[in-house]
């Protein structure tokens, strides 16, 4: 069995922790390589501009009290799964957001694995055909079921990238610019309100 056919659960087991793989990331970048079997300058250019993203957000992004405090008394205990690259630009702006989170709460373990290594896993939490990312699975640590999933974005984010598709005339670069704007000026409070709603949820569900 190899790597890509492992269940949510077991591919947790085989996850890096956000500083191992923000270090994967920059020690790929350091050899000219960026994450994934496609290696191109331009890949390579966004990985490094992601590294600088990462670092800025876990300096510049604090959660928000009432967050924290609702993490904090988590009743579940979770396993947080994210499928990312290196070379995404939105997973550069959300993922250490979910590793802030997951810091500030006993209850959430953390892991992150590659997409292009996992497709198998990939392609069961695809988003309209694609294999858009970050994506958020959740599992319950104590049954291994998946409770939950969130991603690739969140929804502000989700509807700039659905409206740029209504408009050919807008290139991919400038869409990128939009949601990177959206997310400097967000500062990731509309994620934490989105998985406030869902953690609830997901509280419900193991109760």
């Amino acid at each position: 069995m190899t790597s890509s056919s492992l269940s949510p659960t077991d591919t947790f087991n085989q996850g890096l922790d956000f500083v191992s793989y923000l270090n994967k990331v920059k020690t790929l970048a350091d050899e000219g390589k960026n994450t994934g079997p496609i290696q191109t300058p331009e890949l390579l250019e966004f990985s490094r501009l992601n590294i600088y993203r990462m670092e800025r957000v876990m300096k510049s992004v604090s959660l928000n009290p009432e967050f924290r405090t609702r993490l904090a008394n988590l009743s579940g205990k979770y396993q947080w799964l994210v499928i990312t690259e290196g070379w995404c630009g939105d997973a550069s702006q959300i993922v250490p957001i979910l590793s802030l989170i997951a810091d500030a709460a006993p209850n959430i373990s953390l892991r992150m694995v590659l997409r292009d290594e996992h497709t198998d896993l990939m392609d069961q939490y695809l988003t309209n055909g694609s294999r858009s990312i970050p994506k958020l699975i959740v599992i319950d640590e104590e049954t291994g079921n998946e409770i939950g999933q969130w991603g690739p974005r969140p929804i502000p984010a989700q509807e700039i990238m659905i409206e740029s598709k209504k408009h050919p005339e807008i290139t991919h670069d400038e869409v990128v610019k939009q949601l990177q704007l959206w997310y400097s000026r967000d500062k990731g409070r509309n994620i934490e309100e989105e998985l406030i709603r869902l953690v609830e949820s997901w509280e419900k569900k193991i109760a």
